[in-house]
């Protein structure tokens, strides 16, 4: 009875204060009817709004309503409702990730913070961090988009593949890659300055082989120069049986294509050398970062040595743990200190 004579008093004060058609509202009279309304019963506003109607004392209400929640929400001592987000020094360590190795994508950086620190990361987390914490710099350039390759392959099998690349000299250099099927790791690498013939053919798989036990299967393209009579001579002799790819199906020799890309995009792209020597000591010291440090969506997230060797090393923390370069600088990751 008293919220109704009070509302019934304010509704007469806000009539005699304008004589025009309309009530003049003001914010004060607003939320004085909107308290009131709220202490009367909803089917007795029919018969005490007299000068605004009942869904008008309704929505007045609902408006101080939906205020309250909005300044209870958005104080400074107040944390907005939600998921709590990773914690600072994970941001930190990704987006320094990204910083050190401008070409490396959400994929490849939540490996890497999954295997140095133990800490399971999608790649959709390092995505959104990157999103809102990175800020590339305008001269670097993108990187192409990583793809996950999946592949049986037998015991004891190793590709080969070769590839051409020029010197700082413009002289061309043929360099022999091999890796390992069931670990993708790099065997070796053989190196040949000028033209390629079975004598070359043979000592560049020797030199990438050497101190390496001898598979049981080799897989090679359809390349002429894998038909040399020295090259199928010096695989008999090491009790090696090849396997060729289909012709002009590059997908049934997918690996060693890959890495060959991964070479020349993720090294010798950034790189120059200006002989052989060179270049076989470059190329050794990326195979050291590939087996050891780079990690592999194929392989999981982990490195072909931990998959060759089926061993697990320590992580590190987010707040204890050291930079390694490698390729003098080219790429650095995260290790425990």
């Amino acid at each position: 009875m008293i919220a109704e004579n009070l509302l019934l008093r304010h509704q007469l004060l806000v009539l005699n204060r304008n004589r025009k058609r309309a009530p003049n509202l003001k914010s004060s009279d607003r939320v004085a009817l909107g308290l009131i309304s709220r202490a009367i019963n909803p089917s007795r506003l029919k018969s005490v709004a007299i000068a605004v109607q009942p869904a008008t004392l309704l929505k007045f209400h609902r408006a101080l309503v939906r205020r309250k929640y909005q300044r209870l929400f958005t104080a400074k001592n107040r944390k907005k409702p939600g998921p709590l987000g990773p914690p600072k020094e994970l941001i930190e360590a990704i987006v320094e990730i990204k910083q050190r190795n401008p070409r490396f994508g959400s994929p490849r950086i939540a490996d890497i913070i999954t295997l140095t620190f133990g800490i399971p990361t999608s790649k959709d987390v390092v995505r959104r961090v990157l999103a809102k914490h990175y800020k590339p710099h305008p001269r670097q350039p993108g990187g192409p988009s990583w793809l996950t390759f999946i592949g049986i392959c037998r015991e004891s099998l190793w590709s080969v593949g070769l590839f051409r690349c020029e010197s700082l000299t413009m002289n061309s250099y043929w360099v022999l890659v091999v890796m390992d099927q069931y670990s993708r790791s790099i065997v070796g690498f053989g190196v040949q300055r000028g033209n390629v013939d079975g004598v070359a053919l043979c000592r560049m798989f020797n030199q990438a082989s050497s101190g390496r036990d001898p598979p049981r299967y080799l897989s090679s393209d359809n390349d002429p120069l894998f038909r040399f009579h020295r090259w199928q001579a010096n695989l008999r002799i090491l009790e090696i049986e090849e396997i060729k790819s289909v012709p002009f199906t590059p997908i049934s020799h997918p690996f060693v294509e890959r890495l060959i890309g991964t070479i020349r995009r993720e090294y010798l792209d950034h790189v120059p050398f200006w002989n052989s020597l060179d270049l076989a000591r470059k190329l050794d010291q990326f195979k050291d970062y590939y087996n050891q440090y780079r990690t592999h969506s194929s392989l999981g997230g982990s490195t072909p040595v931990r998959i060759q060797y089926s061993r697990a090393e320590r992580t590190a923390g987010l707040s204890q743990f050291n930079w390694k370069s490698h390729c003098n600088g080219l790429f650095v990751t995260p290790f425990p200190a």
